[in-house]
């Protein structure tokens, strides 16, 4: 089987929406096995304008733990771009101390987390943070945990949250949840991860392709595409129990599935009455709506986030566009106008923002489109990227690409400033989708 992009020709010849241009290729490379893929380490990269300085000191109890809290906290932080990492080393706190704040001043921290983490009697771990505003010397609050030590690093990205929101004022992503597919040798794996890409859990795996994930509003479930029956075919997964149910198996293709902002409604791509075609269909099934007449293929779908709109791809104009229609049907607006081959919509929650893949002299790079003033910004230097997908705050990315010849998931802040490799250890990552904000 071919698999790839959406070809650069008026005939759309493959018409397999929402596919990698790399699988092809990937099918004939063989890669290493699943479990070395399930671990990734960040690297930040990049220089930040304004970033608020942070000493996250180590936590007392630390060396003991599995997990150093407080270098997860301060990965999670300076990954978003916000903040920069103060030298917090020599210096002996917790939760409970009162610091010397002149001495954090003179470091040049603007602000301070210190705290504890505590091996119960059984068996779990008493987390404890405390966080302050080294320049106002304001004691800004802190949270206890306790948990089993598989919680730990739900507990670190917690931290992170309650820092960042505390901070900035803005809700902090890090306990979110990401989704992605590896291939490995001949077997395919959807993944859950967490934001980092550390503490990946296999959702499914399949000897066939399994494509397009899809994070549900509600954070629980994941639509996705596969090829299991050999030909492309819906389903919606459900994370915590593993059961699933088929959406959409019609006629030709069924693929490219898009949550609506209710999660009452998906759209899809379905090939049944000739061609490939937007529909929108119920999430628990049922006869597919379709949304518009075109002679071209429209495909890879998106809702706005106020649900009234669905962008999407479309070769209607001669080559791949990304336009706009309402979604309830009806006249196709084209939204991009600069290069000749855009694909893969993504559009921020807050509803500012649409990023897209665009070709560029044979590359393929992310670019950010300001939807109000229409104005674009290419944010990457790589040349492979694919399939991006906004953060639920609309302040990160995150998105597959390659770098020195490795396949990669990145996060990067919508200027291009600050990007972290979330690194696999070798094999074919692609498809990232990053699921909504987790119930506090």
């Amino acid at each position: 089987m071919t698999i790839d992009r959406i070809p650069n020709t008026p005939s759309f010849r493959t018409a397999l929406p929402h596919l990698s241009r790399r699988h092809a290729v990937a099918a004939l490379a063989a890669s290493s096995p699943l479990s070395a893929l399930a671990q990734f380490r960040v690297e930040i990269t990049g220089v930040g304008l304004t970033q608020l300085p942070i000493a996250i000191a180590p936590f007392r109890g630390e060396p003991q733990s599995p997990q150093k809290i407080s270098a997860i906290v301060q990965a999670d932080l300076e990954r978003s771009g916000r903040f920069l990492g103060v030298d917090a080393s020599g210096v002996a706190l917790d939760e409970s101390s009162r610091p010397d704040l002149s001495l954090w001043r003179q470091r040049k921290a603007d602000a301070l987390t210190s705290g504890s983490i505590t091996r119960l009697a059984d068996g779990r771990f008493d987390v404890r943070f405390r966080l302050w505003d080294v320049v106002k010397a304001q004691d800004l609050g802190g949270q206890s945990f306790v948990v089993t030590q598989a919680d730990l690093r739900l507990v670190a990205h917690r931290i992170a949250d309650f820092v960042y929101e505390k901070l900035t004022g803005e809700r902090g992503i890090f306990s979110t949840r990401i989704a992605y597919v590896t291939k490995a040798g001949s077997r395919y794996s959807l993944w859950v991860a967490d934001a980092d890409g550390e503490n990946a859990q296999s959702a499914l795996s399949s000897p066939e392709p399994i494509i397009s994930p899809a994070w549900a509003p509600t954070g629980t479930q994941l639509a996705y595409v596969s090829f299991e029956s050999r030909k492309p075919v819906v389903y919606v997964h459900d994370v915590a129990t593993g059961r699933r149910r088929l959406i959409a198996n019609f006629r030709g293709s069924n693929s490219a599935p898009a949550w609506s902002p209710d999660g009452r409604t998906l759209a899809v791509t379905l090939s049944r009455d000739g061609g490939s075609q937007l529909y929108t269909i119920d999430a628990n099934g049922g006869e597919p709506r379709r949304l518009m007449q075109s002679s071209g293929i429209d495909t890879e779908p998106v809702f706005s986030s106020d649900g009234r709109s669905i962008y999407f791809v479309s070769d209607r104009g001669g080559s791949p566009q990304v336009y706009r229609v309402a979604a309830s049907g009806g006249g196709a607006e084209r939204v991009t106008f600069n290069g000749s081959y855009n694909i893969s919509p993504s559009i921020s929650p807050d509803g500012q923002w649409l990023a897209y893949i665009s070709r560029v002299g044979g590359a393929y790079k992310l670019h950010v489109m300001d939807l109000k003033s229409g104005s674009v910004t290419a944010v990457t230097d790589t040349s492979a990227d694919e399939n991006p997908s906004f953060a639920p705050n609309s302040r990160l990315i995150v998105y597959a690409t390659q770098q020195q010849g490795r396949e990669a998931l990145m996060t990067t802040t919508l200027d291009g400033k600050i990007k972290a490799r979330l690194a696999g250890q070798g094999g074919d990552i692609r498809e990232p989708d990053w699921g909504p904000f987790q119930n506090k």
